[in-house]
């Protein structure tokens, strides 16, 4: 067991208890290199606060799951142990199963869908179209359920088919849009679902099973428990096809090499004696009255040597027998009652999901390792669970048989024993051998360390390269806007330029003020005729400057243009120019409309009459030196 922070493995115990995602069973070095990671991301450093971060950011568990759990996959990778695989064992699968029969696939950590679906290629060149859809059934499994969301949709980038050879995209995917999916007539073999490697019991009577560069995140404990899940998945003669950093090596008795340079095993039988059938039909002659058969019958049940439990199809307790009130103290007060309300059902192992397992699928099922502690001693059983159904196929119940295996195991240990005393003849060969096995297992084990640090450089490649496709964009989009920018704010100055020139050209001053009469604009004339320039006048009320105006006799013009009707008024009013001297300007102040006709302000002209220039020049010959004489 790798040492690894209290804490640490406390957050793994949080993660399992709100979440159900398992990870005690993943290697520590690996783990919490990636755990330490994702905290890094949000700036934690201490696995308590980063706990109590879970607790309050219930968002954060799906970012810590997407970095955990790599789903680097892709279709066709190591593509020369897929057309091993295609031409050494499907089609010798295929060739060796009847032409009726179902072929059973099952791909475990199958991430977004890619390598069950080059299974579904492979299969489908082989059989055909037609005769996949009627044959074959693929089941796909991973425990991220937002990548079997993905999966689900078959739906794949040019850059993620760039691997399928064209002529198979050609006949397997329709492409739209630049996005590519899988057919819909051969989708439908293929069946996503959530399945936990190290705690939901696995798919059976699989013919072929994959699971890819997923054993080597689990330490060897771990390992050894889904190998043997695996090992009952398998029919006989089925194939297990692992990921290159996968090898074996001490699991010899589940599974036999086929090819262990392309990882390719097959299951090694387990020879396990059959128990025999429970209820016989004899044949009925007429001379038997029946009353004495059906005692002959139920004697013979209750005298089996094997504890037997047989169950309604409802789930109430029918028939125990003798062995069975002897083993777990079940009597005939028993006969009646929900089955689950017994402490049989969930102890020593959970039942209730293998019954209801056994009912649905209609086949028998077995739990194996089942130890059962009574009066301080240990019972080894075997519990085999068959559905029983009637003539017309409909179901009766359920019938529990519980083999007691402990001089079975017994006879194991002792043989163990044994092997272990002839072992000790050969201590100085055998020490020889641990050694080099020792370095075996360092050298794959470092093995697959650097794979999996490979398929987290992997990813980090194809996030950047995402990100600077992404940024790439986005600078193209900010330099078009910023070209239509310098272009808008040229457009914007000729415009300014052409009105302050036509306002400079005017001879009258000109103002334009908003409905609230605040200046807006002050052209050159006005500036020569009241004297304050256009920065001091520019925000300011019209009606607040000193300007020589009598402004009580310009509200009646000013209200007519600013008013709803939006009328021109004018006005021709006695006033004192910039220099003081009096003249007489003609005022007119018409509506300032935009495109959408309301009144947004107003305009207002002055200029000076002809009777005041005349007037001014009369004044100012009257006070040159001449005219003073």
């Amino acid at each position: 067991m790798e040492s690894t922070d209290p804490y640490f493995e406390a957050l793994l115990v949080y993660l399992k208890e709100s979440r159900g995602f398992d990870f005690t069973g993943y290697k520590r070095s690996s783990l919490t290199r990636r755990v330490n990671r994702r905290m890094g991301q949000v700036g934690i450093g201490d696995y308590q606060e980063y706990h109590d971060y879970l607790q309050v950011h219930p968002g954060e568990f799906t970012a810590l799951f997407n970095t955990i759990l790599i789903n680097l996959t892709g279709f066709f990778r190591d593509a020369e142990a897929w057309e091993y695989l295609r031409h050494e064992v499907l089609e010798t699968l295929v060739a060796n199963k009847p032409a009726d029969s179902v072929i059973r696939v099952w791909t475990a950590g199958c991430a977004s869908g890619e390598e069950a679906y080059t299974l579904a290629m492979a299969l489908a060149e082989i059989l055909g179209p037609e005769a996949f859809r009627d044959r074959v059934k693929i089941y796909a499994t991973d425990v991220d359920e937002e990548q079997l969301n993905e999966a689900r949709q078959a739906t794949y980038t040019e850059r993620d088919v760039k691997a399928v050879p064209p002529e198979l995209v050609k006949r397997y995917f329709e492409a739209s849009a630049q996005r590519y999916t899988f057919r819909q007539d051969l989708r439908r073999s293929v069946i996503f679902g959530r399945n936990d490697l190290v705690q939901d019991a696995p798919i059976s009577r699989i013919d072929l099973l994959t699971c890819r560069n997923t054993l080597m995140y689990f330490n060897t404990e771990t390992q050894a428990r889904i190998l043997g899940r695996f090992h009952f998945a398998l029919a006989d003669g089925g194939v297990l096809f692992l990921g290159k950093a996968e090898m074996l090596l001490s699991h010899g008795s589940l599974f036999t090499p086929i090819d262990l340079k392309r990882r390719v095993f097959r299951r090694v039988p387990r020879l396990t004696s059959t128990p025999g059938a429970i209820f016989v039909e004899p044949p009925q002659p007429s001379t038997t009255p029946g009353t004495g058969l059906d005692r002959l019958r139920n004697e013979a049940f209750a005298a089996s040597p094997p504890a037997q439990l047989v169950l309604t199809s409802d789930g109430l307790v029918a028939l125990p027998n003798r062995q069975m009130e002897k083993l777990f103290g079940l009597t005939s007060r028993d006969v009646g009652r929900p089955f689950r309300d017994l402490d049989l059902s969930y102890r020593p192992v959970e039942l209730r999901s293998y019954i209801e397992q056994a009912q649905v699928e209609r086949r028998t099922l077995r739990v194996t390792d089942v130890e059962y502690q009574r009066g301080g001693d240990t019972t080894n059983l075997e519990v085999q669970i068959s559905p029983l159904s009637d003539g017309d196929g409909s179901l009766l119940g359920v019938n529990l048989v519980f083999h007691d295996v402990t001089a079975a195991r017994k006879l194991q240990e002792d043989l163990e024993h044994a092997n272990q005393q002839l072992e000790s003849a050969y201590e100085e060969l055998q020490s020889t051998v641990e050694e080099l096995e020792t370095t075996n297992e360092e050298l794959h084990s470092t093995v697959e360390e650097l794979e999996t640090t490979n398929e987290e450089l992997q990813s980090t490649n194809e996030e950047l390269e995402t990100m600077n496709e992404e940024l790439q964009s986005t600078n193209d989009e900010l330099q078009s806007i910023n070209d239509q920018l310098r272009i808008n704010t040229a457009k914007l100055d000729e415009a300014n330029g052409f009105l302050e020139a036509v306002l400079t050209s005017l001879r009258a001053g000109v103002a334009v003020v908003d409905q609230d009469l605040r200046i807006r604009v002050w052209n050159r004339r006005a500036e020569d005729l009241w004297g304050l320039r256009s920065g001091e006048v520019v925000g300011q009320h019209f009606l607040n400057l000193d300007i020589g105006l009598p402004f009580e006799k310009l509200r009646v013009p000013l209200r007519a243009a600013l008013g709803p009707g939006g009328e021109v008024g004018e006005a021709t009013v006695d006033a004192v120019n910039r220099r003081g001297r009096p003249v007489i300007v003609r005022v007119a102040c018409t509506p300032l409309a935009p495109l959408d006709g309301a009144v947004s302000g107003g305009v207002i002209i002055a200029m000076e009459t002809d009777e005041s220039a005349v007037a001014r020049k009369a004044v100012d010959d009257d006070l040159s030196p001449d005219g003073a004489r």
